[in-house]
């Protein structure tokens, strides 16, 4: 996968909130196979010191994000305060809109991303499968689309497969990636057998009871949708076709 430029060979993409301890996170990060990690400067703040040296021993690229913010100056602020802090343009932008299911404001998002490509920054949308709202995206700059699976941290899984699929097909040379509401291994695999081309999660490892036996987990059906869509999924077919053919067979009189 290239994403503005960069090529990943892993597409688990993963959070580093909420779990038991920093040792734990370091080897969940080890287990997935992950090369990139995101981060949340409103969780972290600027004098997390033992955290930063934490993540850059993992060896991964760092996806900061604008979690928690309601509105395109807390966005856009943060997003700057991101970039000096870590040394990146990479930023995963959310403007949350509702308060209950933390839909981002679509309104919202696209002006801070036009505001945002406008400075440089190579911004990944936290956005819904809506196409047009995929489009007003893309046209103001930004070269990758994540949209949700489901609400964040409900571990509900892809909730609207045929809102995605057609995203899948509108978009068809963008990287999409699922980002929020995966909570199982399988949910992850049927995104990529759809043809996404990555999967961010948080919670589903961070919560487990062995996040590092989760993130292995995650990593694993991460790259058997992937090889299972290059593959070549068989269609689904409303009626029974036998595997074994009749001709050839014994008749028994």
């Amino acid at each position: 996968m290239v994403v503005y430029g960069t090529e990943l060979k892993s597409r688990l993409l993963l959070g580093t909130a909420q779990y038991p301890s920093p040792t734990v996170l370091a080897e969940a990060i080890a287990a997935s196979g992950a090369e990139v990690i995101t981060v949340s400067l409103r969780r972290e703040g600027p004098e997390g010191g033992a955290f930063r040296d934490l993540i850059a021993a993992s060896g991964c690229r760092l996806l900061p994000n604008t979690a928690g913010c309601h509105s395109v100056t807390e966005a856009v602020t943060t997003a700057r305060m991101a970039r000096e802090l870590f040394g990146t343009d990479w930023i995963k932008l959310e403007v949350i809109g509702h308060a209950d299911t933390l839909q981002p404001d679509p309104f919202a998002l696209v002006e801070a991303a036009r505001i945002l490509c406008a400075e440089g920054f190579e911004v990944f949308p936290y956005t819904t499968e809506d196409l047009i709202l995929g489009e007003k995206l893309v046209e103001a700059g930004c070269r990758v689309l994540m949209p949700w699976g489901a609400p964040i941290g409900t571990g509900q899984g892809l909730r609207n497969i045929d809102g995605l699929r057609s995203m899948r097909a509108h978009f068809p040379d963008l990287p999409l990636v699922i980002d929020a509401g995966i909570g199982a291994p399988s949910q992850a695999a049927q995104a990529m057998e759809l043809g996404f081309d990555a999967v961010l999660l948080n919670t589903a490892v961070a919560k487990a009871l062995d996040p590092v036996g989760m993130a292995r987990a995650f990593g694993r059906a991460v790259a058997a949708g992937r090889a299972a869509h290059e593959a070549g999924l068989m269609p689904r077919r409303d009626m029974a076709a036998a595997s074994t053919p009749i001709l050839g067979m014994a008749e028994l009189g």
